[in-house]
């Protein structure tokens, strides 16, 4: 999709379809085409007097150069604030433009009030037009005709610019993830994960280590070779390092779980829906990608993201329940269940976030069912030692549209991490699982480190379409991790 800006007056506009958002409280367009005043104030009245429950479409004149207009009203969907609807009513036009074979789309945003919500605009129509038809015979070629023209005020050109560029490399970087989560778990695989981490890398200009399985082996990062014991496939250690051009005292460390595919080990899962646990490093994918827009918006700060990334199977060579190994921190570990494997591979990234002298440390993972069952597909879990880094994530997500919702770390819950035969098992029994994982992993946090975690099992997958987002991968987490870095300084008050 091209998108562009435009900064003539709509009677000069020349288009397939005109969408423009009206909203209560803030006036986001500013037209001069008489057709256009009429059929928006039309549309007006049939909301406020209720009976329009939907988008107004209708045709304007014929010798308009705009044949096609589209009027939404955030009236009818307060779920979401201002920036949210945005999004949600561009990709629905872009729908509707498809249905109609509609290639050049103008979105009114030219009024005094709407250079706010022009990222949003942007951000959109590149999720929104996103699908995952690698493997199917049709593919949707569409979207990649279409001319996207946003209609901006005279004022904001330089903004406006500013405001493509970013929120263009983060949607890509989004998408990226979507695709990544979206293959099966056959073409993404430890190795696979590695390749685009060097990738990733050599676009950005970041630095790039990846460990193998000889050299976990040989440094004790015994979390990964447990846990992909199991697999044709041996685990990997991928860390990527951005540093800024101007120093900086923090060092923020990104640690997503990068399980590739989830049998759920020896304690096999159950076969419905089991093709979603390839999957289950959409944690590690929202570092990666998130990596990559760091890389290339470059935000103040050191940002270093670490993906221990393996495949769980329940080969002859697999743990099995009741392995104790040791930590690389020392700490020994009951393996209680293996399909808690996630939690087990984190050891090693948290570790590794030590060793790379973070002062705050984010993990991102798929980790627990608990945490659906609590929260459902709309939000996801935060745990974590430090209020001020929670509040800054939460702040990041609330400002990108990703909702966390945090929940305690309750310390006498830890009584129930306990077992005779070990420091630490991997399970803490069949309640407040999402808690005691949480309390499982601050054992493996770098000692003073403030540290989170997010727990995205429940809206990293949908089975149906939300909001802008269709079925499958969402990439959520990226666009946090990315608002939280551009941030960092701004959410904490440091």
């Amino acid at each position: 999709m091209k998108v562009t800006f435009s900064y003539k007056p709509i009677s000069a506009l020349e288009a397939d379809l005109l969408v423009v958002i009206l909203d209560e409280s803030k006036t986001l367009h500013d037209v001069d085409a008489l057709a256009v005043q009429r059929a928006i104030e039309r549309a007006r009245r049939l909301y406020q007097e209720k009976r329009l429950k939907r988008e107004y479409v209708t045709n304007l004149d014929h010798d308009a150069k705009i044949p096609t207009f589209i009027l939404f009203s955030t009236s009818l969907n307060k779920n979401y604030p201002l920036g949210e609807v945005v999004k949600i009513f561009v990709a629905r036009a872009l729908q509707l433009a498809k249905d109609f074979q509609y290639r050049r789309v103008a979105v009114v945003m030219n009024s005094s009030e709407a250079q706010p919500f022009v990222g949003a605009v942007i951000e959109g129509a590149l999720l929104g037009a996103y699908t995952f038809d690698k493997y199917r015979t049709e593919k949707n070629l569409f979207f990649k005709e279409v001319h996207l023209e946003i209609v901006g005020h005279e004022s904001d050109k330089a903004t406006n610019q500013a405001v493509l560029r970013r929120f263009g490399a983060v949607s890509e970087a989004v998408n990226d993830c979507r695709t990544l989560v979206n293959e099966p778990g056959a073409e993404v695989y430890p190795q696979v994960m590695a390749e685009v981490a060097a990738k990733i890398a050599k676009a950005r200009a970041l630095k790039c280590r990846i460990l193998d399985e000889k050299e976990l082996q040989k440094q004790g990062y015994n979390g990964l070779i447990a846990v992909g014991r199991g697999s044709q496939h041996p685990p990997r250690l991928i860390t990527l390092r951005y540093r800024p051009a101007k120093p900086s005292r923090h060092t923020l460390a990104l640690v997503g779980k990068g399980i590739t595919f989830d049998t759920g080990g020896i304690s096999i899962k159950p076969a419905d829906k089991m093709f979603e646990m390839k999957g289950d490093m959409a944690g590690g994918g929202a570092v990666l990608y998130a990596m990559q827009a760091i890389g290339q918006l470059k935000p103040t700060i050191n940002v270093v993201g670490i993906v221990p990334t393996a495949e769980n199977f329940p080969d002859a060579l697999a743990q099995r329940p009741g392995d104790i190994f040791y930590a690389k921190n020392g700490k020994s570990i009951m393996v209680d269940n293996t399909d808690a494997e996630g939690r087990l591979i984190l050891t090693d990234g948290l570790y590794t976030a030590g060793e790379q002298k973070a002062t705050h440390i984010v993990d991102i993972a798929t980790l627990t069912g608990s945490c659906v069952r609590a929260l459902g597909h709309g939000a996801a879990g935060i745990l974590g030692t430090s209020q001020a880094l929670a509040g800054a994530v939460k702040r990041a997500g609330e400002a990108q549209g990703e909702v966390f919702w945090e929940l305690p770390l309750i310390e006498e819950y830890r009584d129930m991490l306990k077992t005779p035969y070990a420091d630490i098992n991997n399970v803490g029994g069949t309640v407040a699982g999402a808690i005691t994982a949480a309390l499982f992993l601050r054992e493996f946090v770098p000692k003073d480190t403030p540290w989170v975690h997010l727990d995205i099992a429940g809206p990293f997958m949908l089975d149906k379409e939300w909001k802008y987002y269709d079925p499958g991968a969402t990439g959520f987490g990226v666009k946090t991790l990315v608002d939280l870095c551009e941030h960092f300084e701004e959410y904490l008050g440091e």
